[in-house]
């Protein structure tokens, strides 16, 4: 082992695709080398196969990947044609949902269409009680009834959700292998391997998300693997650790926020280096930004909603919204000035990037202020071009009746206040001062926007990777290979608070399918045993994720303490002498990570990039006036300090350091942008 936890003959690879680059790092010889090229969206594996041929040659480093496959299927409802099986009595179940109003001062509001049409939907004659009791059995004949009735559909893939059958699965698992032996090859997902916990709805969502996305992912990784081989493949799941690929195509739903996840995992890995404890996590790439809050550990939750469907798997808590580098600005019918979340992608991406793209950018708009360099060349060759970012941007302006540069400014503050929304989400909303924690910016367009959001939100730090567009890449190598179980306890003896032998049994069951997981896939090695529970006051209908930490009599009495104090954070307040019922609990195998700590600071970039090591430009500030403004090589920065304004060129991304802010390098290559206070000040333009 080395001084960075990864054993030093073992070449490793990580590969992150984004929205406009693909970014891949590569672990050999104790060193770190980065890479980007342009994404392709018509075929994600195109990019990923050219870049890790290029890296590796020789075929034999491991891989790591953080996909967008399946979140951009769901998004863009490209999945398959699904049928959902379900109790009889309950085909609507998918239509009716919460009955939450999603628009909540629309006179007309517009539901979400499921993503399985009325008439593919089949009624199984069966009934499970709450308990667990049979209340109407299922007839023998019933299975391969509900079957036949599938096959006439002409689907591709199915979904079984019966109601309560997470607590007696034995119905459902009958349905299952009759739809198992069909002629007809079938995408099969029962709920009972997907979301064995309570909640119909929220179970049977997942369940058909799975589905959905099931014969989609399953061929896109069948050709990964096949073009990576001999090299195996890890696929990164929303919950912040890896999947073999079979795990990932048997649970696509698991890998939804499989980017966002390794972002928040290599940004708590350096804030850890940097001794920081709190942190909001800033990734801001070419089509979304995520933000999350990190007191020393990654969070997580269990339930989320993407493009209006439910998802409730373990995931990393990440909020996400539609405003990248590439998002579209654009005037409203109300002549408004609205920027995503239509996203120009990789291509034809922004019009300074010369592909193709007419619209105005986020990425126009920096360019326009003079914060992204004229003629900066870019991953896959890519060169700014300022005149066509300016063409773009004065169709707005004109719209607006304003000058471009005050467009261009005005495009950038809608965008960040977007982003200062999501994160005071994540902080302000749970109970958490945003000024004391610092901020990690990062992506390929994070650095742009920090200082500002950090001046919104009072905080005073701001730590930039020594190469912000490639961490997610660098956090899957991060990552360890964990497989997560779950199960509902509530109305059994396990969730009685006076019996410790019912709970322990609970317990090892799911600790035991959660090992399962591992072993199926051939994994060997002890793991490690994070263990996790949903509590609630009797009467709530929502519950809080706490960890177990106990493993005694008083465990349970442990993590009630806990519940209430999180729920006092959460909600400031709590119900002294108010049962606690425990509700699920969840269970969390992982082993060792292919890095333990993060890479030493010497990065190599593949890509010849103008870095501009000495040099001034013009640049519009905040408050509309322009001033000469250097432009530096970060990897120039010493340990002396250095007052903003300044533009800081990573190779692979961007920093604006804006007045009244410094930055010095610290262990690793990293920056520290501060408020600028009692450090010795470097006069922005001083030589180095």
């Amino acid at each position: 082992m080395d001084a960075c936890g990864a054993v030093t003959d073992v070449r490793l690879i990580g590969v992150d695709v984004g929205g406009t680059f693909t970014d891949f790092v590569l672990w050999e010889d104790g060193a770190l080398r980065v890479h980007k090229r342009p994404s392709t969206p018509s075929s994600p594996a195109s990019a990923i196969l050219d870049g890790i041929a290029l890296l590796d040659p020789d075929a034999d480093a491991r891989v790591a990947h953080g996909t967008t496959v399946a979140t951009n299927a769901l998004l863009e409802r490209r999945g398959a044609r699904t049928a959902f099986v379900t109790t009889e009595g309950f085909a609507d179940l998918l239509y009716l949902g919460r009955g939450e109003r999603e628009e909540l001062y629309a006179l007309q509001p517009r539901p979400i269409e499921p993503l399985v049409a009325r008439e593919h939907t089949v009624e199984a004659r069966e009934r499970i009680g709450a308990g667990g009791a049979v209340v109407s059995g299922l007839d023998p004949e019933e299975p391969e009834r509900v079957a036949r009735a599938v096959a006439a559909l002409g689907v591709e893939s199915v979904a079984v959700c019966l109601l309560f059958s997470f607590a007696a699965p034995d119905h459902e698992r009958a349905i299952g292998r009759a739809l198992a032996g069909l002629p007809e090859a079938h995408f099969l997902s029962l709920s009972v391997d997907v979301l064995p916990e309570m909640r119909e709805f929220e179970r049977a969502s997942t369940t058909v998300v799975n589905a959905f996305l099931g014969p989609i992912m399953d061929g896109y990784l069948a050709r990964l693997v096949a073009g990576v081989a001999p090299r195996p493949l890890w696929v990164m799941g929303s919950h912040g650790g890896t999947l073999p690929p079979r795990e990932a195509a048997r649970l696509p739903v698991a890998t939804l926020l499989s980017g966002p996840a390794a972002g928040v995992a290599g940004a708590l890995a350096l804030a850890r280096r940097a001794g920081l404890e709190t942190v909001l996590t800033f990734d801001m790439g070419g089509t979304s930004t995520d933000v999350a809050l990190c007191e020393g550990h990654v969070p997580m939750a269990s339930d989320g909603v993407i493009d209006g469907h439910r998802i409730h798997v373990p995931a990393v808590d990440v909020q996400t919204i539609g405003a990248g580098g590439g998002s579209i600005a654009y005037v409203d019918d109300a002549g408004a000035l609205r920027v995503g979340p239509r996203s120009a992608g990789a291509v034809p991406g922004p019009a300074c990037f010369q592909r193709g793209g007419t619209e105005p950018t986020v990425t126009d708009a920096h360019v326009v202020l003079g914060r992204i360099p004229h003629g900066e060349i870019l991953p896959g060759g890519l060169r700014i071009d300022r005149l066509a970012a300016e063409e773009a941007c004065a169709t707005i302006a004109a719209a607006l009746n304003r000058d471009v540069r005050d467009t261009a400014r005005a495009i950038v503050q809608v965008a960040e206040a977007r982003m200062e929304r999501a994160l005071r989400r994540v902080s302000v909303e749970r109970g958490v001062d945003p000024a004391a924690a610092a901020l990690v910016a990062f992506g390929g367009a994070g650095g742009l926007h920090a200082c500002a959001l950090a001046d919104a939100l009072g905080v005073q730090s701001i730590l930039v990777p020594a190469r912000p567009g490639t961490l997610s890449a660098l956090g899957l190598l991060l990552c360890a290979p964990a497989t997560t179980a779950s199960r509902t306890v509530l109305g059994t003896r396990a969730a009685d608070a006076s019996d410790e032998p019912a709970r322990r049994r609970a317990w090892r069951e799911v600790v035991d399918q959660a090992v399962a997981g591992l072993r199926e896939v051939g994994v060997t090695g002890e793991p490690r045993i994070v263990r996790e529970a949903d509590l609630r006051y009797a009467g709530q209908s929502f519950e809080l994720t706490i960890p177990w930490l106990g493993a005694g009599p008083d465990a349970f009495a442990e993590a009630i303490e806990l519940f209430e104090r999180s729920h006092e954070r959460r909600y400031g307040y709590r119900l002294d002498g108010t049962a606690v019922e425990l509700v699920t609990l969840r269970a969390r195998a992982e082993l060792e990570a292919p890095l333990s700590k993060p890479p030493p600071p010497v990065a190599r970039v593949t890509q010849a990039t103008r870095a501009h090591d000495a040099g001034s430009a013009p640049v519009v500030q905040a408050d509309a006036t322009e001033q000469s403004t250097v432009i530096l090589a970060a990897d120039s920065l010493s340990d002396a300090v250095l007052h903003g304004p300044a533009i800081l060129a990573h190779g692979d991304a961007t920093t604006w350091l804006a007045p009244g802010w410094c930055a010095r390098r610290i262990e690793g290559g990293d920056l520290m942008l501060s408020k600028t206070g009692s450090d010795v000040a470097l006069k922005a333009g001083q030589s180095l």
